[in-house]
């Protein structure tokens, strides 16, 4: 017995035939008095995380799995759609998911098991009133921000020489960097951000935030510094380390161009752990080989995968990493269960964990 199929016969509140075929307000509270879950998964059916959908409650029972519109339709699964008020997304994109939800009439609550969202908005998401969206919020934080301290460490105390060295077998003394007292500047200081404060500030940096809403943090006792998004130059003129995490909307996208880059300091290190077309990556690329910053550490591109022309692989002051600084064995399991959890929550109409702004992107 295939370890999905076991897993499938000792759960009889998720449907069997799903596995046996391939396949403006702040908040919405239109989900409320519901006593029960139908639910539509959006992936591969042969996704292991689904195995922690065993989890879930008395009421809770998945109706279908499937990646397209017409996967569903092909497998006669169409009044499944009709009847389901819950979807969790795995693998959908704003393209497949638009068609999907305009089949499912009844779609109440959507979960996203990851934590950003710009790659699944469509319009009858967004404009749906009666559709409340909760991401993974939280996961993905903490692996996040230790990859930030990684990538300072990987610049301050020069790790690539120490490399090159030992592979030459080159005993050779050289000053490195202490990070105590520098400044750590985070672009976009929500839940990623603000463990990224979390984590730095042990070490003894100086840690300066900008945010759409400073107000919020003000009482943060990891932030020595809150400005508003009309303090760029201001953050890129202070930081020595610059992490950039904003969720990427029509209103961020592009948010560092030229003129910003040319007012960092010499020595800034730029990390991006949030996504590539956040910044001008022409411009960045222009700052790297002139250097008027030292470095940066890139996990995301504007173009993924990065083409093999791109000039970033052959900058020797850029760490590079394939989008995976946030890509735990065990991530997608974590997200799954916090969707399990939120049925249980769904089903008792109380509020949802990480309900998002569909309008604000995040």
């Amino acid at each position: 017995m295939s370890l999905h199929l076991g897993w499938l016969r000792r759960n009889a509140n998720i449907s069997s035939r799903v596995f046996r075929r391939p396949a403006s307000s702040r908040i919405n509270q239109t989900i409320k008095n519901h006593n029960s879950c139908g639910i539509i998964v959006v992936g591969n059916h042969k996704d292991d995380c689904l195995e922690e959908l065993s989890g879930l409650p008395a009421g809770a029972q998945v109706l279908a799995t499937g990646e397209t519109l017409k996967e569903f339709s092909d497998l006669g699964l169409i009044p499944q759609l009709q009847k389901a008020n819950v979807l969790m997304n795995i693998s959908g994109n704003a393209t497949k998911l638009n068609e999907i939800v305009k089949a499912m009439p009844n779609l109440r609550w959507i979960h996203s098991t990851t934590a950003g969202l710009d790659h699944l908005l469509c319009p009858a998401i967004v404009e749906s009133p009666q559709i409340t969206l909760t991401n993974a919020k939280g996961v993905f934080s903490s692996s996040l921000a230790e990859y930030v301290i990684g990538a300072i460490m990987h610049f301050a105390k020069h790790v690539p020489r120490l490399v090159q060295q030992q592979r030459e077998a080159r005993w050779e003394k050289f000053p490195v960097t202490e990070i105590r007292g520098k400044t750590l500047g985070i672009i976009g200081y929500g839940n990623i951000g603000q463990a990224v404060a979390r984590v730095a500030k042990p070490f003894g940096m100086k840690v300066v935030a900008l945010r759409k809403n400073p107000t919020f943090s003000h009482r943060d006792s990891n932030v020595d510094e809150v400005v508003g998004i009309d303090q760029l130059n201001y953050v890129m003129e202070q930081s020595d380390y610059l992490v950039v995490v904003l969720a990427l909307t029509p209103e961020t996208r592009l948010f560092i161009k030229e003129e910003n880059l040319r007012k960092a300091k010499k020595s800034q290190i730029l990390i991006n752990i949030g996504r590539g077309a956040l910044i001008d990556e022409d411009a960045l690329v222009q700052a790297l080989e002139e250097r008027w910053i030292a470095g940066a550490a890139l996990d995301v591109f504007t173009t993924e995968p990065l083409p093999q022309e791109s000039k970033l692989w052959g900058l020797e002051n850029v760490l590079l990493s394939p989008h995976n600084a946030d890509m735990l064995v065990d991530s997608r399991h974590k997200s799954v269960r916090l969707f399990v959890e939120n049925c249980k929550k769904f089903l008792a109409d109380e509020d949802l964990d990480c309900m998002v702004d569909k309008k604000a992107g995040y």
